[in-house]
């Protein structure tokens, strides 16, 4: 056989392998392409790792039961996945897909969405981030921690940048899913329990937290309202400014990102907080596929019990059949608390779980995750 034949035999070899591979795929996992995965477990990135080591983690993962990973593909500056105007250090994401693939697990790429910690970004575009109610920009002068660089999620110019980073990950052929993060304002208020953490005690707004007050904003809400928000005594309980912040993030998410996601077929799911209001993140408005809440009780001085708990607040306040799979912290957890927490979550009507994250997962989780995984 002559060296061209034979080359263009083993590429067909190989592209009839690749296409058995994904028929596989969608006949084990895509059968139920419809439906979003029942387990999930985020995952930050690790790098340097070969093929065959993340063949090994996705097959230890499907083993235990687990149906879809989140890997963090963006955390505010660099990203792990190809798109033009970043720093890309990696494009690990399309590496691990058929990868990941192979052990039957969905790939739902994690995306932050409004810190934003690029240089060019703070350098060239300073009037793009939210200012809090003494006039303080974040792209200065964050809240908490130095990477708490918030967009503001009104600005045209930010809706756009957002939804471009949403049309690139669309557009990888055979990615499951995207998933946001951080799609909100910085905490007013944060958990209880990790007030101690800053030692602060917010007992009520205070205003270095209050945001967003930009000139967008402001006059976005004076041309709606005759009012200039920086002007109102009583912020905290005025409802009709509330709404306003309310629906920057909500029109963000409705009218630029799902639909971006949707034009390819993509799924689309967020992680969201219990405390929502603290957030301005009203995501029980949002058309989303699913919701993983962020249920990590500590950070909320409460008991695992307090997980099903926000469950069925969660379920309620959707009033609609979209999933919701609780969010749990591996850390809070000790022996066999996990497993109660989500038996009491499912009763709550939990349609699953999520982990945060796979480098907190001990040897004894694998076999939690496999009990939970087989009993529900």
């Amino acid at each position: 056989m002559k060296k061209r034949n034979f080359i263009k035999n083993i590429g067909l070899a190989a592209f009839a392998s690749l296409i058995d591979l994904n028929v596989e795929y969608k006949y084990l996992i895509g059968s139920k392409r419809n439906e979003l995965p029942k387990y999930w477990v985020w995952m930050r990135p690790q790098m340097g790792l070969s093929d065959e080591e993340w063949k090994s983690i996705f097959r230890e993962l499907s083993a235990a039961g687990i149906e879809a990973v989140l890997p963090q593909i963006y955390s505010s500056n660099e990203t792990l996945f190809e798109i033009e105007g970043y720093t890309v250090k990696e494009k690990w994401l399309e590496r691990i897909i058929p990868i990941a693939h192979s052990e039957k697990i969905q790939i739902h790429a994690w995306m932050w969405t409004m810190p934003c910690n690029d240089p060019n970004i703070i350098n060239q575009h300073p009037e793009w981030y939210v200012v809090n109610r003494k006039g303080e920009s974040a792209s200065s002068a964050p809240a908490y921690v130095p990477y708490y660089k918030f967009l503001c999620p009104r600005r045209p110019e930010v809706r756009t940048f957002v939804q471009n980073r949403v049309k690139v990950l669309a557009s990888i052929p055979n990615l499951d899913g995207i998933h946001l993060d951080y799609v909100r304002m910085p905490d007013v208020i944060l958990a209880e329990g990790l007030q101690p953490k800053y030692n602060i005690i917010q007992n009520y707004e205070f205003p270095e937290y209050d945001y967003c007050y930009c000139s967008y904003c402001r006059d976005s809400y004076k041309t709606k309202s005759g009012i200039d928000p920086i002007e109102i005594e009583d912020p905290e309980n005025d409802k009709e400014w509330y709404q306003f912040r309310y629906d920057a993030v909500n029109e963000m998410v409705n009218q630029f990102l799902v639909p971006e996601a949707r034009k390819n077929n993509k799924k689309i799911t967020a992680a969201v907080f219990p405390n929502w209001e603290s957030v301005r993140q009203q995501w029980h408005h949002w058309d989303l596929d699913g919701f993983l809440p962020m249920l990590y009780h500590q950070f909320y001085n409460k008991d695992y019990n307090w997980i099903a708990e926000e469950v069925k607040k969660s379920k309620a306040r959707l009033k609609n059949n979209k999933p919701v799979f609780t969010g749990m912290f591996l850390p809070h957890f000790e022996n066999n608390e996990m497993e109660k927490a989500f038996a009491l979550a499912k009763e709550s009507g939990a349609d699953g779980f999520a982990l945060f994250d796979y480098s907190s997962l001990k040897k004894e989780d694998f076999k939690t995750m496999m009990r939970i995984t087989n009993k529900f």
